[in-house]
């Protein structure tokens, strides 16, 4: 392999691991919010353990996270200075101002909720989990606006004596269409990722539970955890499928070539059929492709609205672009990659979905459950929804290939502005430096994965039980978090001081 090629195999490798930590950040961030707001409104000791226990374990997630996404970062500067010279004035501002504002509000304010757990009101110290989780919702927000407007490139200029995009509104910039899709689509998805967390989690402790012949500490605990899960992946499961029903309507406009390479539709046609299974060959000469199941007019309405739409082909959108950006270049991204992803960012979630109906079922009107196939599919569910939040990602950027910076195909865009991903690779970094950089990069993340893992599944695995004698730690007063005792040994959070 080249250099372009290693230096694509790189960032995808510390992007993919850096995101597995990312939605649960977002999504268990307000949920344990919403526990810890439960208990100062009831008093009920309940949700303070659950706050504490989900609390943990969100810390945990979130430590990996930024030292995983600071290396991620770095990378623009290192293999990638040529795409860092061509958009640095536009994407560099929103993500400054993420780490700037956003990301230190969030830390800040962690830090006083990990440490004021004693030492604060109640009332202020559930403001700083509210905080966290809207500032780490914030900091996707500055995050997806940079990788919208690799997307579709809006609010900028090209200069052509200095051959730099620059940036000329701010404001379109973090309006941009593209970025309220992708951003109402992460967070949902995120939120799946968090109810589901929750939810196997304390399904699991709900048979583990009642098999014990605890079923008091299974209902008034677990139960209402689990609940709060299976709720929010069906609220979250909603808003999913409605952004990705916008967003793919906008592909269509901005990117169809991503979309119709999504359903390795060859030629253009009307009411074009949604393939659930195609077999053959699905190299970019689309040569044998057999769709053998699919649904008719579904992907014509994805992307027109129109059952009997007309969307183009990979192989007619291959000419056009050659006509208008050059000749020479495959602009069709990898089918087979592009294909499956999209398949199984799809499949994947629907593990979900399942855990919320059977869960919603078995635990109706104050029920509790001991049924083993119900605890097994708790643990079957718990990492379904990051894999497929991981392959929406791989669908998302390697379908724009072999675009870095996507051409704004708008009359009123800016179609000046665009950049291959051949052209954005350094070319003072040899392939020996890379190969170097990746296999330390991955033997450093695979440590940091096994760390990550024993740590979670460890106070996963320890369940309330672990955290209950804390709750008599803390200064006797009324408006103490904890409220009585000084046994500060057992505090819950105590592993992240």
């Amino acid at each position: 392999m080249d250099t372009l090629d290693l230096a694509r195999w790189q960032f995808a490798i510390v992007t993919v691991y850096h995101f597995i930590f990312v939605p649960l950040t977002i999504g268990l961030a307000p949920l344990v919010a919403i526990m810890q707001t439960m208990w100062v409104r009831t008093g009920n000791e309940s949700w303070l353990k659950l706050t504490k226990f989900f609390g943990k374990l969100l810390l945990i997630n979130f430590a990996l996270g930024v030292v995983t996404g600071i290396v991620q970062e770095f990378q623009f500067g290192m293999n990638w200075s040529e795409y860092s010279r061509f958009v640095g004035d536009v994407f560099g501002a929103p993500l400054a101002i993420e780490g700037l504002a956003a990301f230190f509000f969030e830390s800040t304010f962690l830090g006083l909720w990990i440490f004021g757990w004693d030492k604060l009101p109640k009332k202020v110290h559930l403001a700083c989990i509210w905080i966290v989780a809207v500032a780490t919702n914030i900091s996707a927000y500055f995050i997806l606006a940079a990788n919208s407007w690799m997307q579709h490139p809006v609010g900028a200029v090209y200069n052509e004596s200095t051959g730099r995009a620059e940036m000329t509104d701010f404001g379109a910039v973090m309006t941009n269409n593209t970025l309220l899709a992708a951003y109402s689509h992460t967070v949902a998805s995120a939120l799946l990722v968090g109810g589901t967390f929750v939810a196997g989690v304390a399904g699991w402790w709900i048979v583990k539970s009642v098999r014990a012949g605890d079923r008091e500490t299974a209902r008034t605990i677990y139960r209402p955890a689990a609940i709060l899960g299976m709720v929010t992946i069906v609220i979250a499961g909603a808003g999913v499928a409605a952004s990705g029903d916008w967003q793919a309507k906008l592909m269509y406009e901005q990117q169809p070539m991503k979309m119709s390479a999504a359903e390795a539709l060859c030629e253009g046609e009307n009411g074009a059929a949604f393939s659930i299974l195609t077999i053959g060959d699905l190299s970019n000469s689309c040569e044998g492709v057999d769709h053998i199941l699919t649904v008719p007019g579904l992907t014509s309405f994805l992307g027109t609205g129109d059952f009997d739409g007309y969307l183009p082909g990979v192989q007619d959108l291959q000419t056009e672009y050659e006509a208008a950006y050059g000749e020479g270049v495959d602009y069709q991204p990898n089918l087979a990659l592009t294909y499956w992803s999209f398949r199984l960012m799809i499949g994947f979630a629907v593990f979900s979905g399942l855990l919320a109906v059977a869960g919603l079922w078995l635990l109706r009107r104050g029920r509790v459950t001991e049924n083993r196939w119900f605890a097994r599919l708790c643990l079957l569910a718990l990492p379904m929804p990051f894999v497929a939040a991981s392959f929406g990602w791989i669908f998302t950027e390697t379908g724009r290939q072999p675009w870095v910076v996507v051409p704004n195909p708008d009359p009123n865009g800016v179609d000046a502005i665009r950049l291959l991903t051949q052209d954005g690779v350094s070319s003072s970094v040899v392939a020996g430096e890379v190969i170097a950089a990746t296999v330390t990069f991955t033997v450093l993340y695979t440590v940091l994965a096994v760390v990550w893992f024993t740590l979670m599944r460890r106070y996963a695995s320890a369940g309330i039980a672990a955290t209950s004698p804390a709750l008599a730690s803390g200064p006797d007063r009324p408006d103490s978090p904890d409220g009585g005792g000084d046994s500060s040994d057992d505090a819950p959070l105590s592993f992240a001081y």
